[in-house]
């Protein structure tokens, strides 16, 4: 197969789709492997790199997407690309198609085979593909929170873990999945008194074994997380629902009662966000105040630390790039399982119900491509 990866062109995106150790790996298996010049570059791997592991090099974006069978990305392609893609060629990245319906809608025209990394599933419900950026995310967003609480970036003015007769500051995170468990083991980490919701109680059972004791867990419900927010000064997003919308657990209304210059950070921004009043930012322009609570809303959060998010990705997605390389996208599905949810639009046809049902389109069972 001829695999294309391109440079990543979304704000601050310095993430590549594939390592030259990764490149080296399909090409041993006999397939071609195309990279735009300086693809790399952002995840410290030089062109050099690269051809050093047999891929070719390409001057441009446009002849990346001409020449390859299967792309692979990072990011969902954005508006300029649009009119790169080909039909029947296979897109292997995150899309998140329900946050975003202009998306959706253009690749159903484009007749592509869009493989979404995020609902990729294994038979346990876990997601291979998403699970590596969530565990970079979650730890990222305390971090980026406990920096944006200090005063001269709008926050209050806390230091998360306090000193010695100083009381820390008060984390609560929405979402017990990986996100929110990796925050919470950084925010405990740091010394902060951490709250976390989920609305599973084995979740929170096994959150409450394993999890230190300045760490407490606590059923999600309204009342719950309108008596929390008067208290929390960072509030971690992290609510997931596969391939779906993220519900707002967080309204315009209920910014009112919290301090002022708490911080919000919503990992699931890319998702539609569990906060009513965020939207999507950017690393260049990460945040924005609204009734004095700051939100920090970039939708790329690991882009910020590409060599770390290049490795832990590459090293989730590769063995089923060489699956799709070697056998081709159906039969690859027939054989793994965990790829057929990982079909989100085929040749014109959305067969994800999730995001089918998310712009009331209409919805093919993927079955139809692959009995």
């Amino acid at each position: 197969m001829i695999i294309g990866v391109p440079k990543e062109i979304k704000n601050n995106e310095n993430r590549v789709a594939l390592t030259p150790a990764g490149a080296k790996e399909l090409i041993k298996r006999g397939h071609q492997v195309y990279v735009q010049q300086s693809a790399g570059l952002g995840s410290g791997f030089s062109n050099e790199d690269y051809s050093a592991a047999g891929a070719s090099l390409l001057p441009s974006i446009e002849a990346t997407y001409q020449i390859a069978e299967m792309i692979m990305k990072v990011k969902e392609p954005i508006e300029s690309e649009y009119n790169l893609i080909k039909p029947n060629q296979l897109l292997f990245t995150y899309f998140h198609f329900a946050s975003y319906e202009p998306l959706t809608k253009v690749m159903v025209a484009s007749k592509a085979i869009c493989l979404a990394y995020e609902t990729v599933e294994k038979a346990d419900r876990s997601l291979p593909l998403l699970v590596p950026m969530s565990e970079v995310a979650g730890r990222m967003a305390i971090q980026k929170g406990a920096n944006y609480l200090e005063k001269p970036l709008g926050g209050r003015g806390i230091l998360l873990g306090g000193v010695p007769g100083v009381l820390p500051a008060k984390v609560l995170i929405l979402g017990g999945g990986i996100v929110g468990t990796q925050a919470a083991w950084m925010a405990a980490g740091l010394g902060a008194d951490v709250i976390i919701m989920d609305v599973s109680l084995p979740r929170m059972r096994y959150l409450a074994d394993v999890m230190p004791a300045n760490v407490k867990t606590m059923m999600s419900n309204e009342y719950n997380i309108r008596e929390q927010i008067k208290q929390a000064d960072l509030i971690v997003g992290a609510v997931l629902i596969p391939g779906a919308k993220a519900p707002h657990l967080i309204t315009k209304d209920m910014l009112k009662d919290m301090k002022k210059g708490a911080v919000l950070v919503d990992v699931a921004v890319d998702q539609g966000g569990c906060i009513e009043t965020c939207k999507p930012t950017t690393h260049e322009n990460p945040t924005y105040i609204i009734d004095e609570v700051v939100h920090y809303c970039v939708a790329n959060m690991p882009g910020a630390v590409p060599y770390t998010s290049t490795l832990a990705l590459t090293n989730a997605t590769l063995p089923y790039a060489i699956q799709l390389a070697d056998k081709g996208w159906k039969k690859a599905a027939q054989e793994n399982a965990d790829l057929v949810p990982g079909l989100n639009v085929i040749q014109g046809d959305i067969v994800y119900k999730a995001v089918a049902e998310a712009f009331q389109m209409p919805y093919t069972p993927v079955e139809k491509y692959l009995s």
